[in-house]
């Protein structure tokens, strides 16, 4: 080879890398996530598409229920992409911060993708730094194969959303999701307190509600309320009136004091089951903390509030109602202490174990 063909092969080959790299570095664009399915939701009527309860009860709740339901917890966006690279760009409603719950799980999302054999797996999570806008950016993944894949965004657990794009490479194909999974047809609605909202969660895939979504293949409501699962009659009501639930799931002993699991589930209760008597109930004992072991006071009152609670799931199963169900705290968050981040509120690990517990009694009802 000559002088001449050495420059014209150097010069074809840097011709290559070139192309190679505006391809690579093509412009992303940004597309409204809500083109996509949103899962997860419960109800349609709510303030904006990213809170979860409707706005009928902006009167009726207390306003710290009000604020916790603008918390965009457990809602999901599921699509399809050829994209090499995907990523996100929200607005945050507050940008807050919490002392004990990593901000990934607070405020940021995560990205998983279906794999061929049709299970969920993770793929990263953005580190949500905003702007003075409360802007979050971020590209999950780069430098795929170019095939359509299905995914799902997780969206925060104690911050809510105004606004939400998908970045996806210019050139390349986004749509709504071809594969019915979670399947439309099958949704668990679960009520209660910090730790069902999230509290404390590492990341936005590992709150107990995704996990089973994830695992049973269904939607899951996350109608978790920080501080706010206090068993109001409206949200009874609320709760009765999504009309494609399956199956309800009721968690609200850790916010309510004794007197309130005695006064308050019986009526709670009843509401939900003649309002939808055909939908299974499964009531949640409330969790031991960590430090009742040692603690004299809680080691004596957290059994109570439970006895409590039992006792009134007993007379409404004496007094006829059927379809009613009862789990135990018994290993809800394991046995070994380590469950929590703070002595109540659970770690990925307790939230694993918390949804290990409840498949077993939810799988069943769902699939009858």
């Amino acid at each position: 080879m000559n002088i001449f063909e050495k420059i014209l092969v150097a010069g074809t080959l840097i011709s290559a890398f070139a192309t190679c790299e505006a391809v690579a570095q093509q412009p992303l664009k940004y597309v409204d996530a809500l083109q996509f399915r949103m899962i997860n939701k419960g109800f349609e009527d709510t303030e904006t598409p990213y809170t979860r309860i409707p706005m009928c009860l902006k009167d009726s709740v207390r306003p710290d229920l009000w604020n916790r339901s603008q918390c965009s917890s457990g809602l999901g966006i599921r699509f399809a992409t050829d994209s090499k690279r995907v990523g996100v760009r929200y607005t945050l409603l507050w940008d807050t911060h919490m002392f004990h719950m990593a901000d990934t799980g607070l405020k940021g999302t995560d990205l998983y993708i279906l794999t061929e054999d049709g299970k969920w797996e993770y793929v990263n999570t953005n580190r949500p730094i905003a702007n003075e806008q409360k802007e979050c950016e971020k590209v999950f993944v780069e430098n795929l194969d170019g095939k359509m894949h299905e995914y799902i965004i997780y969206l925060p657990l104690y911050d809510g959303i105004t606004k939400m794009d998908i970045a996806v490479d210019s050139a390349s194909v986004i749509c709504n999701p071809k594969i019915n999974t979670p399947r439309k047809e099958k949704k668990v609605v679960m009520y209660g307190t910090s730790i069902l909202q999230g509290g404390c969660s590492t990341r936005t895939g590992m709150v107990a509600t995704n996990m089973i979504q994830r695992d049973l293949n269904c939607e899951v409501v996350n109608l978790g309320f920080s501080g706010e699962g206090k068993m109001d009659l409206c949200m009874a009501r609320a709760i009765a009136s999504i009309q494609d639930a399956d199956v309800f799931v009721i968690d609200p002993v850790p916010n309510c004091t004794e007197m309130m699991c005695d006064t308050l589930t019986y009526g709670f209760i009843k509401t939900i089951r003649d309002l939808r008597p055909e939908v299974p109930i499964i009531m949640v004992e409330g969790p031991m903390y960590s430090y009742a072991k040692y603690d004299s006071f809680f080691g004596s009152y957290l059994p109570k509030k439970n006895a409590a609670f039992r006792k009134n799931y007993e007379k409404l199963v004496a007094d006829g109602y059927k379809d009613l169900y009862y789990v135990t705290c018994e290993g809800i968050a394991g046995y070994d202490n380590e469950g929590t981040v703070d002595g109540i509120h659970f770690t990925d690990i307790g939230f694993r174990r918390y949804a290990d517990k409840l498949i077993p009694v939810i799988r069943p009802l769902l699939e009858r």
